[in-house]
Parts: C-alpha cells; sequence; structure tokens
C-alpha cells in the first residue's frame, strides 16, 4: 500500500460514517424535505468520490481492491458537474445498498494497513 493510502482511506471512512449517522432514523422522505440533510450527504459522497479518485491515482492496486470504486467516483462527478440532474431515489438508495458495503471494504484494507 502506498504512503498516501491510509489517509484517502480514513477520509472515505470518516465520510461514509458520517453519511449513515446523519440518516439513522430517516427516511427518503426526510432526505427529500431536508435541504441541510441533503447538502451534507452529497458534500460527503463528493468527498468520497474525491478521496476515491485521489487514491486510483496514487496507488491503483489499493483502489481496485474496493469494489465498484469507478461508480464511486464517477457518481462524484454527478453531484460536482451534474447537480441538476440528481434523483433523490438514487442518492437514497446508494446510502442504504452501497455505503455499509464501502465502509466494510475500507475498514479490511485499513486493518491491513495498520499490521503491515
Amino acid at each position: 500500500m502506498q504512503p498516501k493510502a491510509p489517509k484517502l482511506l480514513e477520509d472515505i471512512r470518516d465520510a461514509a460514517a458520517f453519511i449513515r449517522q446523519a440518516v439513522r432514523g430517516k427516511a427518503l422522505d426526510d432526505y427529500r424535505r431536508d435541504r441541510l440533510l441533503r447538502q451534507a450527504i452529497e458534500r460527503n459522497f463528493e468527498i468520497i468520490g474525491e478521496a476515491m479518485n485521489r487514491l486510483a491515482q496514487h496507488d491503483p492496486d489499493t483502489s481496485a481492491r474496493i469494489s465498484k470504486h469507478r461508480q464511486i467516483i464517477d457518481f462524484r462527478n454527478v453531484l460536482i458537474h451534474g447537480y441538476d440532474l440528481i434523483d433523490h431515489r438514487v442518492v437514497w438508495s446508494t446510502i442504504d445498498e452501497e455505503v455499509p458495503a464501502l465502509l466494510a471494504e475500507v475498514e479490511v484494507l485499513l486493518q491491513a494497513a495498520r499490521t503491515s
């Protein structure tokens, strides 16, 4: 693992954990109605995507160990450049279905970095 990789993985973990915490006890309708919540979630997805992009540049072997790493970067690009195209249902399903898996994968990589 390249020297910058653990910090980038920590950034991903932190942003993903924030997203999970921010939506705890909330539903899609809460997300749709709460602009502050939406913007906080979107900002943290942007951080995840940017950190993943940097990880792919600095340590492609490590980024390749994260399933859907390319889709994560693409999702970040849509949030930033296609803000008017954002579908709240897609964001919500990403939170529900993809973020827990991402957190688990990043934890495994961080654990491996600690033991090496």
